[in-house]
C-alpha cells in the first residue's frame, strides 16, 4: 500500500497522509521543547531551592521571547486553549483538594471578596483608568475584569513550601476559585456591550444596570447549578463503583464535560460549574465515593495533570509575552500596575474590615496584608485579553486591543515575577507563623503510625490467605506492634507537651467522626430504617454539634458525657435508666478531650 495517499475533498483538494503526521510530528517535537525547557528549569531550581517553579519557567519564556526564538506550540497560545484545555483542569484540581470544611469556615470573607469585592473593585479600576489611562468608561471596565480576577498559583505553590497556614492558603485559593467564575461572567456581559454598541452611559441607568445584574446572576447560578447537578452524577456512579481507574476516567469526563455543558451548551459560567463540581467531588466524592487506592489514584493523577499544564502554560505565557508592546507602552504598564494594586488594597482592607466587624472568626492584619500583595494575575487574564477580537470586526475600529493586550501582560508579569518573588520574604517580616517543629514531627509520627498500621492489616491478610507461615506472622505483628506503640507513646507525649497541637487535633478528628455519624443517618434514612422526622431530629443535634467544633468547643470528656443527645433525654422519659449522661448538656473545650 502506498503510504503517500491523498485525502480528496472532492474539489481538487487535499492533504496527503505524510503531510498530516508531519505536522503532528512538528507539534510534538515543540512540546518537547516545552518540557525540555521545563526539565532544564526544574533541575535549577532543585539546585537552588526555595524559588517557585512556575515563576522560574515564566522567566525562561520571556528569555526565549526575547532571544526571538519561536516554540510552535507555545507561540500559539491561544484563548481557546487556555479556556478549554487548561483552564478546567487547573480549576478542577484546584477546588477538588480545598478542604471544604476550612473553605465554609470562612466562606464570608472568601465570598465577600470574591463577589462584591472584585464588583467594587472592577467600577473602582474602571473608574480610574478611564481618567488616568485614557480609555472610555466601558474599556475600562473591560480592562478591570480582565486584570482583577486574581491566579494564585505560584504562590500557592511558595505556600506549600513554606507550610504557612491553612486558613491563610484557603482565603487566598477560596477567593482565586470564586472570582475566576465571576472575573468571566463580568468580563463577557462588558464585550458584548461594546460588541452591541451600547453607550457607557446606559450602564449608569437603573434598567441598563438591572440588566447586567440579570445577566450576571442568571450566568452565575446557572453554572453553580450545573456544577452541583454534573458533581453529584458522578457522585452516584462512584459511589457503586469500586475501579480506580474507570473513577479517574470518570473525574476527567466531570472536569471537562461540566465546563462545556454550562459554557458551550446552556451559556452559564464553566468556570463556577467546574469548580462546584471540584469542591463536591473533591470532599463528598473522595469522603463517601472513594476507596483508599482510589483517593489516592484520583488525586495523584490530578496533581500529575495540573502539573504538566502548569508546566506548559507558564512557558508559553513567557513566549507568548509581545516583548516589543510591553517596550512600547511602558508608561501605560506601570501606571496600570500603580492602579490595579490600589484597586486590589482598597478592597480587601475594607471588605476584611466590614467582615471582622460581622462575624468573630477575624482575618488578621497581616493575613490582609499577603492578600493584597499575593492577588497574582497569570492565566485567567492572558485567555480573556487573547480572546479579544480585532478591531474593526465585532468591535470599533478605535478598539484599543494592542494597549490592552500589553497592558494584560506587561502586569501579569509584574505580578507573577515581582509579587511572587517576594512572598516568601513577605511572610518573613510579618512574622506569619509557619508549621512549627512540633506539627511537622507530629506528621511525621502520624505518617509512619499509618504505615505501620498498613503493614500490620497486610501481615494478617498474608496470614489468613497462608502466604506466611505462623512462626513468620507472630515475628512481623511483634516488631510492627512495638513500634505501633512506641509511636502511640511518642504521640501521647508531645500532645502533652504542646496542648495546643493535641487541641487542634481533636477538633479536627471530632469534625471527621461526625460528619461520619451523618453520613450514617442519612443512610438510615434513605434505607426506611429510620422514619424521617426521627432522622431530621436526630441529624439537627449533629449539625448542632459541628457548629459547636466549629466554635473550637469539643463534646467529648474523658469522665462523662460532655453533651447530653436528644435520645438520652427521650429515653428517661421512658422511665429507663440510661448510663454515663451528661451533666447539664453543656460542653467542653477541646483541651479537656482524651488522647483517643
Amino acid at each position: 500500500m502506498d503510504s503517500n495517499v491523498t485525502d480528496t475533498d472532492g474539489d481538487g483538494g487535499g492533504v496527503t497522509l505524510l503531510q498530516a503526521g508531519a505536522g503532528i510530528a512538528a507539534e510534538l517535537v515543540t512540546l518537547l521543547t516545552v518540557f525540555l525547557i521545563a526539565a532544564g528549569v526544574g533541575t535549577l531550581v532543585a539546585k537552588v531551592g526555595r524559588f517557585p517553579y512556575t515563576i522560574a519557567l515564566l522567566l525562561a519564556g520571556l528569555v526565549v521571547s526575547i532571544a526571538g526564538v519561536e516554540i510552535g506550540a507555545a507561540q500559539d497560545l491561544s484563548h481557546d486553549l487556555i479556556l478549554l484545555v487548561v483552564l478546567p483542569a487547573l480549576l478542577f484540581e484546584g477546588a477538588a483538594t480545598t478542604d471544604l470544611e476550612q473553605f465554609r469556615r470562612n466562606v464570608v470573607p472568601v465570598l465577600t471578596l470574591a463577589v462584591p469585592g472584585l464588583i467594587v473593585s472592577v467600577l473602582l479600576l474602571g473608574y480610574l483608568g478611564s481618567r488616568v489611562l485614557g480609555f472610555s468608561l466601558v474599556v475600562s471596565l473591560l480592562f478591570a475584569a480582565m486584570i482583577l480576577p486574581t491566579d494564585p498559583v505560584s504562590v500557592l505553590a511558595l505556600f506549600k513550601e513554606l507550610g504557612v497556614p491553612d486558613r491563610l492558603a484557603v482565603l487566598v485559593e477560596g477567593e482565586s476559585l470564586i472570582n475566576d467564575g465571576v472575573g468571566v461572567v463580568i468580563f463577557s456581559t462588558l464585550l458584548a456591550l461594546i460588541q452591541e454598541g451600547v453607550s457607557p452611559e446606559t450602564l449608569l441607568t437603573v434598567p441598563g444596570a438591572l440588566e447586567v445584574l440579570r445577566e450576571f446572576l442568571v450566568v452565575s447560578l446557572g453554572g453553580l447549578l450545573v456544577g452541583l447537578a454534573t458533581g453529584y452524577a458522578v457522585y452516584r456512579v462512584m459511589r457503586n463503583l469500586d475501579e480506580h481507574m474507570t473513577e479517574i476516567v470518570l473525574t476527567l469526563v466531570l472536569a471537562y464535560g461540566s465546563f462545556l455543558l454550562a459554557e458551550h451548551y446552556l451559556h452559564v459560567s464553566g468556570v463556577i460549574a467546574t469548580v462546584v463540581a471540584g469542591l463536591f467531588i473533591g470532599n463528598r466524592g473522595a469522603e463517601y465515593a472513594m476507596g483508599p487506592r482510589t483517593k489516592v489514584s484520583v488525586f495523584n493523577t490530578w496533581e500529575t495533570a495540573a502539573f504538566v499544564v502548569n508546566t506548559f502554560v507558564f512557558v508559553a505565557i513567557g513566549v507568548r509575552t509581545p516583548i516589543g508592546d510591553l517596550l512600547r507602552f511602558a508608561d501605560l504598564i506601570v501606571v496600570g500596575i500603580a492602579l490595579t494594586l490600589l484597586a486590589r488594597a482598597v478592597v480587601v482592607y475594607a471588605a476584611t474590615a466590614l467582615v471582622n466587624r460581622l462575624q468573630g472568626n477575624r482575618v488578621p492584619r497581616s493575613y490582609q496584608h499577603v492578600m493584597v500583595w499575593g492577588g497574582l494575575h497569570g492565566s485567567i487574564p492572558i485567555a480573556l485579553v487573547l480572546g479579544l477580537p480585532r478591531p474593526g470586526t465585532t468591535v470599533p475600529a478605535s478598539f484599543p486591543r494592542a494597549e490592552l493586550t500589553a497592558l494584560v501582560f506587561g502586569i501579569a508579569a509584574f505580578s507573577l515575577v515581582v509579587q511572587g518573588l517576594t512572598m516568601g520574604r513577605l511572610l518573613d517580616r510579618l512574622g506569619i507563623l509557619t508549621r512549627s517543629d512540633a506539627e511537622r514531627l507530629y506528621q511525621l509520627l502520624v505518617g509512619r503510625s499509618r504505615a505501620v498500621s498498613g503493614a500490620l492489616d497486610a501481615v494478617e491478610r498474608l496470614r489468613r490467605q497462608g502466604d506466611v507461615p505462623g512462626d513468620v506472622y507472630e515475628d512481623f505483628r511483634a516488631e510492627y506492634g512495638r513500634e505501633r506503640d512506641a509511636l502511640n507513646e511518642a504521640i501521647a507525649e508531645l500532645f502533652a507537651a504542646n496542648p495546643e497541637l493535641r487541641r487542634e487535633r481533636v477538633l479536627v478528628g471530632e469534625r471527621q467522626v461526625l460528619r461520619r455519624e451523618k453520613s450514617a443517618l442519612l443512610d438510615a434514612v434513605r434505607s426506611g430504617v429510620v422514619a424521617d422526622d426521627v432522622g431530621e431530629r436526630l441529624m439537627e443535634e449533629v449539625d448542632l454539634k459541628l457548629d459547636l467544633v466549629d466554635d473550637g468547643r469539643s463534646t467529648v470528656r474523658e469522665d462523662a458525657e460532655g453533651y447530653t443527645e436528644f435520645w438520652r433525654e427521650r429515653a428517661e422519659s421512658f422511665g429507663l435508666d440510661v448510663p454515663g449522661g451528661g451533666d447539664d448538656g453543656g460542653v467542653d473545650d477541646a483541651d479537656d478531650v482524651p488522647d483517643g
